[in-house]
């Protein structure tokens, strides 16, 4: 497919040659779709957990990914570890501490405490804005996907999760719209991450070193990123992303406890046990706000809206990242129930990001007040600065904990963008699988863009990429409903025949072939009249290299 790289090389062309024109429009795009559709991005949250909830507790949720015979490919441990890492792990890294920060001063819904500050509602908004609710987004998209290709036999691609519910003379340019909004999505996302993280690895070198972040700096932490990502995706998710993600996750567990130990222990028990309460409380209230008396006027920027800075730019965030992270979560997860899929993909991520705010955002709030809101300052110069501004104020350990802090950003960024490797080779050379080599070959593309745009425009130039990026989740939201639409259709069509076909995809005869079905979903067996044969069934042999 050649339109996705001609649109992306023109778009970083754009915004390099005329940066402030593009940051600009891409400006009154998202006043706009604040000003618009503030709306719709809360009751697609809604609809998004909704589908969750039902999905999980219905009779569906007994339905296993890949047929009933299926077994899991990954223990637990891989498996929570991989899906936290590529959906979450390098942006709570960072705003776990400069969200709550940043909150702290004005905060809606949640009255302020007794003493007129609002610590208790900056909290309680970063649960909401990383935990369930963002959790449920990417969840539904990545179980239409692992239904489609799991149960059904489907590539694992958008197109194939989604047109089949549309008029068939709709189908194929459809289905094109759709791969190629993904593939965009993915590839530009990935880059400007990979920009940002550079720029942040940079500045924890910077925090414990005194070597001065730059240019230089940054391009160097970019091709060692790049060698250990072509490295990881080469030689697969088993000996790779699972061991990368696993020692993210000890990392992280260490750096948490460390921190609850030696910071103001009491004060973070109290501050959580509080919190968490609260959050339970207005839970609704946050998830329905939709800052109506702004909303509902007219714009004329995005930065008056309270939901234009926080909620609606990071339910985009979701959306806009949700082609890659729902994508290798549905390749993950073959042999999982459907309960046991939305329950691993919501709420253990959700508690996950609850203790991890709790702990880290409430030590922050903590030691601001006892530095004259020194860490504020630092949030405010550079939101990567937060939580080695933080960590360093922790005694006895808070060099260590500087060094664990870096090397977790270097291997959360390197799991993030192999996981959007294997998404995005999937998506690029269905129907056949991506290959060790070519999943090398994207990882240093992806470098490339990212190392052409720190170069040559600078933080300026990666931030409005990235936010235009975001913003195009705007229509890619429509392009969800309609996958999720076509979910639940294809859930009650669910026959003796597909139930058959599961079961032929699981514990296959190694004398039966089938062949895709044209007159419908799945799979069946050729007629005596000598149609060409598929050489095995779909599932059959499908491992992750």
């Amino acid at each position: 497919m050649i339109i996705p790289p001609v649109l992306i090389v023109a778009a970083v062309i754009w915004v390099i040659v005329d940066s402030g024109g593009a940051a600009e429009a891409i400006a009154t795009m998202r006043t706009f779709v604040t000003g618009e559709f503030t709306w719709l991005f809360v009751v697609y949250s809604l609809i998004a957990l909704g589908v969750c909830i039902w999905a999980a507790f219905s009779k569906f949720g007994k339905v296993r990914l890949g047929g009933p015979k299926a077994k899991p490919l990954h223990g637990r441990f891989a498996w929570y570890s991989m899906l936290f890492a590529c959906g979450q792990g390098i942006g709570l890294i960072f705003w776990s501490v400069a969200e709550p920060i940043m909150l702290r001063d004005e905060n809606p819904v949640i009255p302020p405490t007794p003493t007129g500050t609002g610590e208790e509602g900056a909290i309680v908004w970063t649960y909401f804005h990383w935990g369930l609710t963002a959790w449920a987004m990417y969840c539904v998209v990545a179980l239409c996907l692992a239904y489609s290709h799991h149960n059904l036999g489907k590539t694992l691609t958008f197109r194939e999760a989604t047109v089949d519910i549309l008029p068939k003379k709709t189908q194929r340019p459809a289905g094109v719209v759709v791969e190629l909004l993904a593939i965009i999505a993915t590839v530009l996302g990935l880059a400007t991450s990979f920009g940002f993280a550079a720029m942040q690895f940079s500045s924890g070198v910077t925090s414990f070193t005194g070597i001065e972040s730059g240019p230089v700096m940054w391009l160097i932490v970019i091709g060692a990123f790049a060698v250990v990502t072509g490295i990881s995706a080469y030689i697969g998710i088993n000996k790779g992303m699972a061991r990368l993600s696993g020692l993210n996750s000890i990392l992280s567990i260490v750096l948490v406890v460390a921190v609850f130990i030696f910071g103001p222990t009491l004060y973070l028990i109290s501050t959580t046990t509080q919190t968490f309460g609260s959050f339970g409380q207005n839970f609704l209230s946050m998830s329905f706000f939709t800052d109506f008396q702004i909303t509902a006027a007219s714009l004329d920027t995005w930065q008056d809206s309270w939901n234009g800075w926080w909620t609606v730019f990071i339910w985009c965030w979701v959306i806009a990242f949700s082609p890659f992270v729902a994508g290798f979560v549905a390749r993950i997860s073959r042999g999982r129930t459907i309960r046991e899929f939305v329950i691993g993909v919501t709420v253990m991520p959700s508690i996950i990001v609850m203790v991890w705010v709790g702990i880290l955002g409430a030590a922050a709030i903590y030691y601001d007040d006892q530095t004259d809101r020194s860490i504020s300052d630092q949030v405010a110069a550079d939101t990567s600065s937060g939580l080695f501004a933080m960590l360093e104020q922790v005694p006895i350990i808070g060099t260590i904990l500087l060094v664990i802090a870096t090397i977790l950003v270097a291997t959360y960024y390197i799991t993030s963008l192999d996981s959007g490797t294997y998404a995005l080779g999937e998506f690029v050379t269905a129907p056949r699988k991506s290959s060790p080599f070519f999943r090398v070959i994207l990882v240093i593309s992806i470098g490339t863009v990212a190392t052409v745009l720190l170069t040559l425009g600078g933080e300026a130039v990666v931030d409005t990429v990235q936010t235009g990026t975001i913003i195009g989740a705007f229509p890619f939201s429509f392009v969800i409903l309609l996958m999720i639409a076509n979910f639940i259709r294809r859930l009650h069509k669910r026959n003796k025949q597909i139930r058959k076909m599961e079961r032929a995809i699981n514990d296959p005869d190694p004398e039966r072939v089938l062949i895709p079905d044209p007159e419908g979903e799945g799979f069946v067996e050729p007629s005596a009249e000598g149609a060409t044969v598929a050489s095995r069934a779909p599932g059959q042999g499908d491992t992750d290299s």
